[in-house]
């Protein structure tokens, strides 16, 4: 339970409801009452419902239920996976965990949340963005390959893999690499990811969760670090930092660009 909270300057309405509305509801836990301070700025813009006063308590409570920790990473409850797409939908990023470790996604071809997430990544132009996909059956809309590559892909995926194809005529010149025009394919085994996408209806923006001198285990680890960086940051528990095996297919040769989670014994 939250013992003690300092703000730097006076807390809003939001904050100050919140701090003593957990602190008379045992239940939550100061993980989840952190997670939503930590937003308060958002959620008092979104004044929930357009509402000035502070809300009442069955507000907070569908609030704190979107950040409540844990959510079960096995059996994603479907009302939390539909907030969770509600901030997407919002063009806002999140951290959400994969099973190689914590991500950050955003709806596809999202500008403003892709470069907020180039900037927390300090990253350039070259670095790929990966598309989250549920499946194998609408990657022909954003990629382009062969029978033999297809065959691969069916037989190792879902996974800790992603796979270089070359992208599609169709698709932005923003969501490919600068130069070779080629775009990184994910579909993940982890429920909690296989339960957004089920909602989103579309792949999501994606890119690990890599800083320098950080690793980040669970979402405290992740919280400590991006603090307001991010619109939500997922709790499945214990998420340890272990990337991809990658895998081009853009060619006519199958190459390894790094030996990951993903088990090459599939491959062959």
């Amino acid at each position: 339970m939250v013992s003690s909270i300092s703000w730097v300057g006076s807390p809003s309405p939001l904050e100050a409801f919140a701090c003593g509305f957990i602190s008379t509801k045992r239940k939550f836990n100061s993980e989840a009452a952190l997670l939503l301070l930590a937003r308060s700025d958002q959620l008092d813009r979104a004044s929930i419902d357009g509402q000035e006063h502070p809300p009442k308590s069955s507000e907070i409570l569908k609030i704190l239920q979107i950040l409540e920790n844990p959510q079960n990473p096995q059996n994603p409850q479907h009302r939390l996976i539909k907030q969770v797409v509600g901030i997407l939908e919002k063009e806002d990023v999140i951290a959400y965990p994969t099973d190689s470790g914590y991500a950050l996604g955003c709806t596809l071809g999202n500008k403003s949340a892709m470069e907020k997430i180039r900037n927390i990544r300090k990253l350039s132009k070259h670095h790929h963005f990966t598309l989250m996909m549920k499946d194998l059956s609408h990657v022909g809309e954003y990629a382009k390959f062969n029978n033999s590559a297809f065959r691969l892909m069916k037989k190792i995926l879902p996974g800790a893999y992603t796979f270089i194809l070359e992208g599609a005529r169709e698709v932005p010149n923003r969501l490919l690499h600068e130069k070779r025009k080629t775009i990184g394919i994910r579909i993940s085994n982890h429920p909690i990811v296989k339960a957004i996408l089920d909602e989103l209806t579309e792949p999501m923006m994606s890119v690990s969760l890599v800083i320098k001198g950080y690793e980040f285990y669970n979402y405290n680890d992740v919280q400590a670090v991006l603090n307001n960086s991010v619109s939500l940051v997922i709790d499945a528990g214990h998420c340890p930092p272990e990337p991809t095996t990658v895998i081009d297919l853009s060619g006519d040769e199958i190459l390894i660009l790094r030996k990951g989670a993903g088990s090459l014994d599939l491959i062959n």
